[in-house]
C-alpha cells in the first residue's frame, strides 16, 4: 500500500471516528436540553454540526486521492 492509499484509509477512519463523536455530542445536547440548560445544548449542537461539516472536507480529500 503506497502512502496515498494509507492516507485514504486514515481519512475514512477519521470520518468514522468523527461520526461517532458527533452522535455523542447530539445525544448530550438532547440530555442537557431536557435538564433545562439550553445554552449548553446549543453549544453541543454546534459541535455536532461542525463535526459533520468537517467530514465533508474529509470526503473532498478522499476524492482528490481517487
Amino acid at each position: 500500500m503506497d502512502d496515498l492509499q494509507k492516507l485514504k484509509h486514515l481519512l475514512r477512519h477519521w470520518m468514522e471516528h468523527n461520526d461517532e463523536h458527533a452522535e455523542t455530542y447530539r445525544n448530550w445536547a438532547e440530555k442537557v436540553s431536557s435538564l433545562g440548560n439550553k445554552e449548553l445544548s446549543e453549544i453541543l449542537g454546534q459541535l455536532y454540526h461542525q463535526t459533520k461539516k468537517m467530514n465533508e472536507l474529509f470526503e473532498e480529500a478522499i476524492k482528490k486521492i481517487d
